[in-house]
């Protein structure tokens, strides 16, 4: 026996007649007798000494059957008893008057009661009957069966009825009398069926109760077994109690369905249910189980151990002791986890302490190696001990040590404490079983300390301790972990803590990992030694960025990237300067200098995702210009061409003109050296040089004066032709890629540069440029005589302006002129000459700036240009700058498309004139016939002013078309007066819409 469910009583003793069935009405007992009697017993109003009741014979009701009462059922909700003796009677209650008889139940030897429909089943030798109560003391035979052999055991389930026939079991469907097998019942035991308060069966096969639904389908459920073969089962929750032939067995009715009391009886007839007992029926006497109070049985259960039958016990406490319930359920649930730890059930135990509600600090001082942050929140867990012992439940919250011991463990005393500690090292499934348990409770832990701190954040910013909020959360950034003033957040962070330590230890780093990238309030002293000693690096990584000791991540992950480019690295995941790229992104806007402290280190590997990172981050250029000119000289230049081809709008005027003096101290620097090895060569370009050329070209924010002033007079002349066409001195620019350079194809490029930046509205002063570099190719002498003084007036302080391109015409020139072509391409309408520095050739410039350069005309050149940009220029210009001797065999290229272009375009012109007379003749034909307006007049017509018919009189049309009116009335409309008639009048006109 494991424990007492059940107390025995005896309540009724020497019955004179021989019990034959007993059955409880309300309070009573109903004894039916082996003299056809019925013994109606009832409790005395004083009880026992030992609070049992007992019970006295109230009344005799003799002949109340002719034979033996073989069965009875009180069925209360009818208010009647069924009684089955030589055949089926119902009596009313409770003056047990008999009101109806079934005379077909005649030899009847079992029956079943229906009490939600009101159908009565009884078998008579081979045939099931059924009748229907239709209310008062009708009864209505519904169907009548025959089946196989002499009914043993019936039950109704659902709709249909289950059968014990001789040794089997069928479901007989009471609608169409089909049966249905569902097994054999064994060849030593009668059949049993019991009907489940679930509305299941459980039938019997010899010792062995098995469970059914109501189709006679097995349950997944398990198996009662027996003692021995039962011959009556009642169920009275949680038990179910078994009549044996030499005792009765209570049984629970939880898997394993273990043994739970034997009360021993000899000569049970008879086993029934009341409302708060068990009856049991001998030949002469009656006893009753009356069940031990539940908190009782509780404590016989765990004091035994057996935890699970204890917990089930505790759910069928009553509603109303709910906090006595959870207590008793804690404690037992703490009892059960630390017996199922010890005994290497980990995964169980911690299931159990889940269900306990025990603090997390009591389950991880189980496990000593965790090594917790101090926390000054003592937990007090008296109040889930029903025993009043204390001390076998209370643990400081801060300590790891393991003085919690279960009830089986008193042997542990002989032994040392450090050899108990040892014995309870960790292993890999307690962990296991340990982070299952941390994760089970760690969302409503992190909720907690979540809306512990907003509501913190919240209070402080509408209190007047905001500012001071602020500066502690400032200081609360810096190395070490964050104060913590909960108890939300404490106890998240020793749970955080220990489930770091049990995944490193069972080898999950990944799962370390992931749980350090979310939200986490893991200790940072503790965690960080930890990790450190283990070379977790990527996890302590991890670790600072969510303390936000962004330093000494990237300090850290700067190491990375060094170990993975040596190889030395002991982590499987390689870094690249990427990842440091990326850690830099968000930190831009809170801490820029860091940003760029660290941005140095992978500048060089990866500029462009280092620029990229700038720009997204919104560091002001300027800023990181100079940190780069301190710090990283040269990776400036690298820096503002990469941001400047990136977006050009972010550099500045003064970061473009520092950029392209940056590229002009390297070239000098690589003139002077190749000068003083004699080697250089105007036509050499260095990776520098070509970088300057473009910038010099492409972008406009440098002061080109000040440039200007720092090249060699005898070098560089690509550079000065450049920087003299950004300060609108053309002449001087062409003439260097002329004569000094002998690059005439430079010289044509530039001035298509020229031509493409002037095309804008005024597109006919954009070939003023090739006029520019024609004369230069017919005036060598004049172009390049005092050259060298010409660019140092133009530098000298006095000069504050820039001579621009356009000027007035040379008289001279047009005077000496001959009319070689007229009007080409719209020379009538060309505006646009020369300078006095850009005029023509004429006569008396040969002998001006005689000395230095070429006299030779560059004929070749002029005439190439002509050929090549002849839809540029201007060609009566050009023809009038030529000098006399050129033959018009060579301006063929020149003058041939220039003409088949005019030509092309008078006769476009022509075409475009007569389609637009045309149009203008179909314009005024639609209008003669727009006026063409016909109006009929018939004898109905009528006056829209007089309204009276127009007849033969003359008429007037308004025009509108439509609207009539006589002449003389139209006459007198026009000449009327503003008056009082008049104006009657004229507002009937309006009024109609007929005024003009």
């Amino acid at each position: 026996m494991v424990h007492s469910a059940y107390d025995c009583v005896e309540l009724v003793r020497e019955c004179p007649a021989k019990i034959e069935s007993v059955e409880a009405y309300g309070s009573k007992l109903l004894l039916g007798c082996s003299d056809g009697s019925l013994r109606i017993f009832a409790p005395e109003t004083e009880s026992s000494s030992d609070g049992s009741k007992s019970y006295a014979l109230e009344r005799n009701l003799v002949g109340f059957a002719k034979k033996p009462v073989l069965s009875m059922a009180v069925v209360e909700s009818r208010e009647f008893l069924i009684s089955l003796s030589e055949s089926i009677a119902f009596h009313k209650l409770p003056s047990f008057e008999t009101i109806a008889v079934i005379t077909k139940a005649k030899g009847a030897n079992i029956f079943c009661w229906d009490h939600r429909r009101g159908f009565l089943c009884f078998a008579r030798q081979k045939r099931v009957c059924i009748f229907r109560h239709d209310g008062g003391r009708g009864f209505v035979e519904v169907k009548e069966y025959g089946v196989g052999d002499a009914v043993k055991s019936m039950c109704w389930c659902g709709e249909n009825i289950c059968l014990g026939i001789r040794r089997e079991y069928v479901i007989l469907n009471a609608s169409n009398g089909t049966l249905s097998e569902v097994f054999t019942s064994g060849r030593l035991a009668p059949p049993l069926v019991v009907s489940l308060p679930t509305g299941e069966l459980l039938l019997g096969k010899e010792n062995i109760g098995v469970f059914v639904d109501q189709n006679g389908k097995l349950l997944p459920e398990g198996r009662i077994c027996w003692s021995e073969a039962p011959l009556e089962v009642v169920i009275q929750k949680p038990y179910a109690i078994a009549l044996l032939p030499r005792f009765v067995e209570i049984r629970s009715l939880r898997a394993p369905y273990s043994l739970i009391q034997t009360v021993v009886l000899r000569n049970v007839r008879h086993l029934c249910q009341s409302n708060d007992s068990m009856i049991l029926a001998l030949d002469n006497s009656v006893h009753g189980l009356f069940p031990v109070p539940l908190g009782a049985q509780i404590v016989q259960l765990t004091a035994s151990g057996n935890f699970e039958e204890a917990l089930s016990l505790c759910k069928l406490l009553p509603p109303e002791d709910s906090s006595l319930r959870a207590a008793k359920e804690g404690s037992i649930h703490i009892r059960y986890a630390h017996y199922l730890f010890e005994n290497g059930s980990y995964e169980e135990a911690v299931e159990h302490f889940l269900a306990s509600q025990v603090d997390i600090t009591h389950v991880l001082s189980l496990y000593p190696s965790i090594i917790l942050p101090t926390t000054t929140i003592v937990h007090d867990l008296e109040k889930l001990d029903i025993y009043g012992d204390a001390s076998y439940l209370s643990r400081a919250s801060s300590g790891v040590s393991d003085d919690m011991e279960p009830s089986s463990t008193s042997h542990m005393s002989e032994y040392d404490e450090n050899a108990a500690l040892e014995s309870k090292k960790m292993n890999h499934n307690m962990l296991m079983a340990l982070i299952k348990y941390l994760q089970k409770k760690r969302y409503s832990f992190i909720e907690k300390a979540t809306a512990e701190g907003t509501e913190e954040v919240v209070l402080d910013a509408v209190g007047d301790n905001f500012a001071s909020y602020n500066r502690l959360k400032k200081s609360n950034k810096g190395r070490g972990s964050m104060p913590v003033s909960s108890g939300a957040r404490e106890m998240a962070s020793i749970l955080d803590t220990a489930l770091l330590q049990a995944l490193l230890l069972t080898g999950q780093p990944s799962a370390a990992l992931e749980l350090l990238r979310g939200v986490n309030y893991c200790d940072l002293k503790i965690c960080e030694e930890i990790l450190r000693k283990d070379n977790h690096n990527v996890a302590l990584l991890e670790l600072y960025k969510h303390n936000s000791l962004h330093r000494e991540a990237l300090e850290l992950l700067h190491k990375l990237l060094d170990e993975s480019k040596s190889g030395q690295s002991k982590i499987t995941q390689s870094f690249k300067p990427e990842d440091i790229v990326e850690y830099l992104k968000p930190l831009c806007g809170t801490d820029p200098i860091l940003v760029l402290e660290f941005s140095m280190l992978v500048l060089e590997s990866c500029p462009s995702q280092t620029i990229e990172l700038f720009l997204s981050g919104n560091i002001p250029a300027d800023m990181v210009s100079s940190y780069l000119k301190k710090h990283s000289p040269t990776m400036q230049a690298r820096y503002l061409e990469l941001m400047l081809a990136m977006n050009e709008n972010a550099v500045s005027g003064n970061l473009q003109n520092e950029m392209v003096h940056i590229y002009l101290s390297e070239v000098l620097d690589w003139h002077a050296g190749l000068c003083a090895q004699q080697k250089w060569d105007e036509k050499d370009y260095s990776p520098t040089r070509k970088k300057l050329l473009s910038a010099l070209e492409t972008i406009a924010g440098y002061n080109p004066e000040a440039l200007l002033k720092r090249l060699p007079q005898d070098a560089l002349y690509e550079e000065r032709a450049i920087l003299l066409g950004k300060m609108n001195q053309h002449e001087l620019a062409l003439s260097l890629y002329v004569h000094k350079l002998n690059a005439p194809e430079l010289a044509l490029s530039y001035c298509d540069r020229v031509y493409e930046s002037m095309r804008q509205p005024s597109a006919k002063y954009s070939s003023n440029i090739y006029l520019v570099l024609l004369q230069i190719y017919l005036n060598p002498r004049r172009t390049t005589a005092g050259f060298e003084k010409r660019i140092t007036n133009l530098l000298s302080p006095q000069n504050k302006t820039i001579p621009k391109l356009t000027s007035t015409p040379s008289m001279r020139s047009r005077a000496r002129g001959s009319k070689k072509i007229a009007a080409i391409e719209g020379a009538e309408d060309t505006k646009v000459s020369l300078s006095s520095t850009d005029s023509g050739r004429s006569d008396g410039d040969a002998d001006e700036y005689s000395e230095g350069g070429s006299t030779t005309i560059m004929l070749d050149e002029v005439l190439d240009l002509l050929s090549r940009r002849w839809d540029r220029i201007n060609g009566a210009q050009a023809l009038k700058l030529l000098p006399k001797e050129t033959k018009l065999q060579d301006l063929l290229s020149f003058l041939g498309p220039l003409l088949k272009k005019s030509s092309e375009m008078y006769r476009n012109c022509s075409v475009i004139k007569s389609l637009r007379q045309s149009e203008n003749l179909q314009v005024k034909d639609e209008l003669y016939s727009q006026r063409k307006t016909v109006l009929k007049i018939t004898g109905d017509s009528m006056c829209s002013l007089c309204h009276k018919k127009i007849g033969t009189s003359v008429f007037a049309v308004y025009p509108n078309g439509s609207t009539l009116v006589h002449f003389v009335c139209f006459r007198d409309s026009q000449n009327m007066k503003v008056g009082g008639k008049g104006s009657q009048l004229k507002k009937r006109l309006e009024t109609a819409g007929y005024t003009n």
